[in-house]
C-alpha cells in the first residue's frame, strides 16, 4: 500500500468522529462567546491548546471566578492523558523525523491516539505508512475543531437550544472509550474512575475529577501487577 492510500484510510477511520466534533466545536465557540471571549481569543484558545475537554474545563472554572492556579491544575491534569498518550506512540512514531514529531505532538487528540495505536496493534505498519495514517487521522479532527469554533463563535446566538450541542462531550469519550476496555484492568481503572468521580462530587473546582483520575491509575496498575503475578 501506499503513503497515500494510508493517509485516506485514516481519513476513513476518523470520518465516523465528523458526527460529534462538529457539535463538540460549536459548543465551545458558543460557550467561549457566551463568557465574554472575544473571537481572537476563542480561535486563539482552540489553536494554541487543541485540547477540547481542557478547554472547556479551562473555562468553566474560569467563569465562576475559580483561583488562576486551580484553572492551571486542572486543565494540565486533565491533559495528562496526553502524556500518557505519547509514552504509547513513542515506540511506533519516535524514529520519524523532528517535524513530523513536533507535528504530531501539537496535533495529537484523543481520536487521533485511538486509531493509531488501534492500527497498529491490528495491522503493523513501516514508520512512514503509519505517519501517514496518523496525519489522516488528525486532518479532520483537529481541521474541525478550528472551523467549528470559528462557527460557534460567529454564529453561536443563533443555533437554538433545542439542538442540545452538549450532547457531543460526553458521546465523543465513550466511542472511544468502550472499544479500549480489553483487560480487566482497563475495566478496573474506568470502574473506579466513574464511582470517584460521582462520590467526590462534592469537591470544589472538579478536584473530584483530579482524585478519581489518580485513584483509577493505580487501581488499574495494581490489576495489572496482580494478573502478571498471577501468570507467573
Amino acid at each position: 500500500m501506499t503513503i497515500q492510500s494510508q493517509f485516506l484510510l485514516g481519513l476513513k477511520a476518523a470520518a465516523p468522529f465528523i458526527l460529534v466534533l462538529t457539535p463538540f466545536g460549536l459548543l465551545f465557540g458558543v460557550v467561549a462567546t457566551e463568557a465574554g471571549l472575544t473571537l481572537a481569543q476563542t480561535m486563539g484558545f482552540s489553536i494554541l491548546m487543541v485540547a477540547g475537554a481542557a478547554q472547556f474545563v479551562a473555562l468553566q472554572l474560569s467563569a465562576e471566578n475559580a483561583p488562576t492556579l486551580i484553572v492551571l491544575a486542572t486543565a494540565l491534569a486533565v491533559n495528562l492523558r496526553l502524556v500518557m498518550y505519547s509514552a504509547a506512540l513513542a515506540p511506533l512514531v519516535g524514529k520519524a523525523s523532528l517535524w513530523q514529531r513536533l507535528l504530531i505532538a501539537y496535533s495529537l487528540t484523543d481520536q487521533s491516539f485511538a486509531l493509531t495505536v488501534d492500527a497498529a496493534e491490528r495491522q503493523p505498519r513501516p514508520l512512514p505508512h503509519l505517519v501517514a495514517f496518523y496525519a489522516g487521522t488528525s486532518v479532520p479532527t483537529v481541521g474541525l475543531w478550528y472551523v467549528f469554533t470559528l462557527v460557534g463563535a460567529v454564529a453561536g446566538s443563533s443555533i437554538p437550544p433545542a439542538f442540545a450541542l452538549d450532547f457531543a462531550l460526553p458521546i465523543t469519550f465513550l466511542a472511544m472509550l468502550a472499544p479500549m476496555l480489553r483487560t480487566m484492568a482497563h475495566v478496573a481503572a474506568c470502574l473506579t474512575s466513574v464511582v470517584g468521580a460521582l462520590a467526590l462530587a462534592f469537591m470544589p473546582y472538579g478536584t473530584g475529577l483530579l482524585v478519581a483520575a489518580l485513584l483509577a491509575m493505580i487501581v488499574g496498575a495494581r490489576v495489572e501487577m496482580w494478573q502478571a503475578g498471577r501468570a507467573a
